[in-house]
């Protein structure tokens, strides 16, 4: 796992990081549709925003 999914994983995990600013890192493509369920720990689905 990349050093960003670790960073944004614990910034979620502290509710540093709303599930809508995870999948707008996904939208720009900084990550991927599984990094964000790494992070999230839900599937991403388009209407999640």
């Amino acid at each position: 796992m990349s050093i960003l999914v670790n960073s944004l994983t614990r910034l979620y995990e502290a509710g540093r990081l709303t599930k809508e600013q995870v999948v707008d890192r996904v939208k720009k493509g900084t990550i991927t549709e599984d990094e964000y369920a790494v992070i999230t720990g839900e599937t991403y689905e388009e209407k999640d925003v």
